[in-house]
């Protein structure tokens, strides 16, 4: 089991993109990037479909009220990629900031939904986080930091290799065969099929820089 387990990590990192491992840059506010928003100590809050879709619905509430403009996305089980960028009367690291709060509340309020045992796990995790930060929050849902990695909009294959390293996390993981097999990721819109996110018409952005890929994965 534990040769399984690393070739497939091993795998992962042959598949990364180079340029992921250029982190922690400043945002241009406007820029688009790759961002990873991982959980406090990477505890597995997102395998019960509950929770799953509050990842899914607060995206959906930034896409349509917040002008957060989404081109992929990708949710394990945690941890949450996006490859995203703010329109231009909004700022993008506040948006991050915002989203982290927001789905923290709310993941939160729902963790009733786990079983006691898995419960009060999960809330340790997150209560000792906090306090190790010594942060005013008494819980610690999202970990502070969400590794940005610019993508040069001009860069249409930069663009697709950062698509595909996403959108094929699920079948490293074995988890699905086909990326777009997967329901928590934008893999299916790419391939033709209805997503639970809008996603930005990456043939129609308003940049004017990205296309829609005309192949599946």
């Amino acid at each position: 089991m534990l040769s399984i387990s690393v070739d497939i990590r091993e795998k992962a990192i042959a598949n990364k993109p180079v340029s992921m491992s250029h982190q922690d840059q400043p945002i241009s506010e406007h820029g688009c990037y790759y961002l990873t928003f991982n959980v406090t100590d990477w505890t597995d809050i997102f395998v019960k479909p509950v929770f799953k879709q509050i990842i899914a619905e607060s995206l959906n509430y930034f896409v349509d009220r917040k002008g957060l403009l989404v081109y992929g996305w990708c949710l394990m089980t945690n941890h949450l990629h996006l490859i995203a960028r703010a329109s231009k009367d909004f700022s993008l690291t506040p948006l991050a900031t915002e989203y982290k709060e927001f789905t923290s509340k709310i993941i939160l309020q729902d963790i009733d939904a786990e079983p006691d045992v898995r419960k009060n796990w999960i809330l340790k995790n997150f209560s000792d986080r906090s306090r190790l930060l010594r942060l005013t929050d008494k819980f610690q849902v999202w970990q502070s930091n969400i590794n940005p990695v610019y993508i040069d909009p001009e860069n249409i294959d930069v663009l697709n290799e950062h698509l595909d390293y996403i959108h094929n996390q699920p079948v490293r993981d074995r988890i699905v065969v086909n990326p777009e097999d997967y329901l928590y990721s934008s893999a299916r819109d790419y391939a033709g099929l209805k997503g639970l996110v809008a996603i930005s018409n990456v043939q129609a952005s308003d940049s004017g820089y990205f296309f829609r890929r005309a192949s599946s994965f």
